[in-house]
């Protein structure tokens, strides 16, 4: 079979983790890093293990991912598109070849899911699997949005389709203090959306569970006791005890991201105070 599969990687200070995710893509001839300015040997791991590398100040997923498309030279109709602490697995790659060999001309691209792993263990439960993101994108037909701290899909002509098999995202590769410092920021982005947003009902009956999730976020984070909730429902119901260790520190984690939009959306409200 031909090549038809270009991939892009976004990265900022990822040299702990570039090695790993590209060494799973070693089948695609055309491999681009959009970096964020990073400070480490990102940069020159890329160039290092064959990948065209191209730097763009960051703001937010979906302007970088649209950057992107608009600016590498790209091969190929199709575009995987990684962050560095996702590593594609050979199911992944193989149905993701077959999709884009046999998708019919009305295909605009497909989401895909991906594993969440925490202390080498699958959260299966406790992070809901799966959940849907839009990162196969056939050239001209779809881009993306800034979403509050994540993107989401505008699609110019086409239906999209899904990828089953998953791939694995270690979202905690760089440590606590890391994922501290990220979703403080994410939070605020988070806080602002929900405000200046309302969900709509047509998204929340959407056919895509991704669509959904984004509009059902924003009604349920006006519930009084959310960030509660947040870890009672897959902790207890979605039996994400049997995850150990684990699944406890990531609902934990999950609910304080929650607790702290809450805060944050209630100063926002709340408006400058006088000292």
């Amino acid at each position: 079979m031909s090549q038809l599969i270009s991939c892009i990687i976004l990265t900022k200070n990822e040299e702990d983790s570039l090695r790993d995710c590209m060494s799973a893509l070693s089948w695609c001839d055309d491999l681009h890093v959009v970096d964020s300015g990073s400070t480490d040997q990102t940069q020159t791991i890329a160039e290092e293990l064959g990948a065209t590398c191209l730097v763009n100040e960051f703001q937010g997923f979906g302007t970088q991912r649209n950057w992107a498309l608009a600016n590498c030279d790209l091969k190929h109709p199709w575009v995987l598109f990684l962050d560095a602490d996702e590593q594609a697995t050979k199911e992944f790659v193989d149905e993701l070849k077959e999709a884009a060999r046999s998708a019919d001309d009305n295909c605009a691209g497909f989401y895909c899911c991906s594993k969440t792993m925490l202390f080498d263990r699958w959260l299966k439960r406790c992070d809901s699997f799966p959940k849907w993101q839009f990162r196969v994108v056939r050239r001209g037909w779809s881009s993306f949005e800034n979403f509050g701290h994540a993107q989401r899909e505008v699609v110019h002509k086409g239906t999209l389709g899904y990828l089953r098999a998953p791939s694995l995202h270690f979202a905690y590769a760089k440590g606590w203090s890391h994922w501290f410092e990220r979703h403080n920021r994410y939070s605020t982005q988070e806080a602002k959306l929900r405000i200046e947003r309302s969900a709509k009902f047509s998204e929340l009956f959407s056919k895509h569970s991704a669509v959904r999730l984004k509009s059902l976020r924003i009604l349920l984070s006006k519930l009084p006791g959310w960030p509660l909730l947040r870890f009672t429902v897959p902790f207890v119901f979605r039996l994400g005890f049997l995850e150990g260790r684990a699944g406890f520190t990531y609902c934990v984690n999950m609910a304080f991201y929650e607790y702290m939009i809450k805060l944050k959306m209630r100063e926002l409200q709340r408006g400058p105070r006088n000292s």
